[in-house]
């Protein structure tokens, strides 16, 4: 009996995979000849959100569908986010599903041939309604199932609330063995004792606590903070942080704005702050091209932030000298080039505020 679908679509960020996916994956399967799940935040560099590479994701999604024993071709795919571009995002699922579907003899392409799979359950999964060419097929949520609560309970090493944390992090474990197919478990299993795994569950540790301090406020705050673009003969400003979150990756300077400073004062005072940059304060202001303010939802994972960026373009010459400053690691120049190469590297949505100010140098 043919199938009533040449490709199906499945699209998620599989943090990790779970029986929610499998019942996804097998009504896939049910409908079309080869399935093309396609793996989202792809690029991106490990924290408490996105705790799984693409190609560990990738790992997950192959076992599962191996030990449901579905009977269709599977092909999986990565993306990576455009925080700010949904559709640059939509443009790069089309051309991944357009690599693995066949469309029929007829040479007509028609839509029809592709079944778009999921479930609609908030508005994390709004882009479920970008695809309108494809015909949506959806399937009922797993009652209970949620990544995100699997995530918790993976990292959260000291459950509240709890008067015995070492009975209460055993009882997550269970339900998380419960929630997922064997081969994700045994994936989870061996996390938990990877170097990854300790650096993850300190960082859950301090955003929990970092959290705490405003827990029980009517409306929670809204942290505003600024950040500099700093370009120079094809070179950007960049530093590696040390504290938590994100120790270790680079970030544009900058950082939260003072009391009693303009947006711009902060930007600049930030900037010399944490790379000593050896030029004058006037020259500073008169080198800025462009400024934004970036305001996703998520864009921070301390909680809700709103950043103004600021592009200091500075005449062609000799790279000034910068050295570390205050809660930075280290501080360099680095070439462009490199640094659009550093999506696994940088820190929140650095490199999408990078991206958005390189095209107007």
């Amino acid at each position: 009996m043919s199938k009533p679908f040449r490709t199906a679509v499945v699209i998620g960020r599989f943090q990790p995979v779970h029986q929610g996916h499998v019942a996804l994956f097998t009504r896939a399967a049910h409908l079309a000849e080869r399935v093309a799940v396609v793996v989202g935040s792809a690029g991106r560099p490990r924290n408490v959100r996105d705790p799984f590479t693409a190609a560990e994701r990738r790992r997950m999604i192959t076992a599962a569908w191996e030990g449901a024993g579905l009977k269709a071709e599977l092909l999986v795919a990565s993306v990576r986010d455009w925080t700010y571009n949904d559709q640059r995002w939509a443009a790069g699922v089309q051309s991944a599903v357009a690599t693995v579907h066949v469309p029929a003899g007829d040479g007509t392409g028609a839509p029809a041939q592709i079944a778009l799979v999921g479930h609609e359950k908030d508005a994390t999964t709004a882009y479920l309604k970008m695809f309108p060419q494809w015909r949506f097929e959806a399937v009922a949520n797993v009652e209970g199932l949620s990544a995100t609560h699997i995530r918790d309970y993976l990292l959260d090493e000291e459950p509240a609330g709890s008067a015995d944390p070492a009975t209460a992090r055993r009882g997550r474990l269970m339900m998380i063995e419960a929630s997922v197919p064997r081969s994700t478990w045994d994936f989870l299993n061996g996390f938990l004792s990877s170097p990854h795994y300790r650096g993850l569950a300190d960082e859950f540790a301090f955003l929990r606590n970092y959290r705490r301090q405003f827990a029980g406020l009517k409306y929670p705050p809204i942290f505003v903070t600024v950040d500099a673009v700093t370009v120079q003969s094809g070179h950007v400003l960049l530093v590696q942080r040390d504290q938590a979150p994100g120790a270790g990756l680079w970030a544009l300077p900058g950082g939260f704005v003072e009391q009693e400073e303009t947006l711009l004062d902060a930007c600049l005072r930030e900037l010399r702050e944490e790379t000593r940059l050896k030029v004058p304060l006037p020259v500073l202001k008169g080198s800025v091209r462009a400024q934004r303010a970036f305001d996703h939802p998520q864009r921070s994972l301390r909680g809700r932030t709103i950043t103004h960026a600021y592009l200091i373009a500075l005449a062609d010459g000799p790279l000034p000298e910068v050295r570390r400053g205050s809660d930075a690691r280290s501080a360099r120049w680095v070439p462009l080039s490199e640094a659009l190469e550093m999506t696994e590297q940088m820190f929140e949505d650095h490199y999408d505020i990078l991206e958005h100010f390189v095209g107007q140098v």
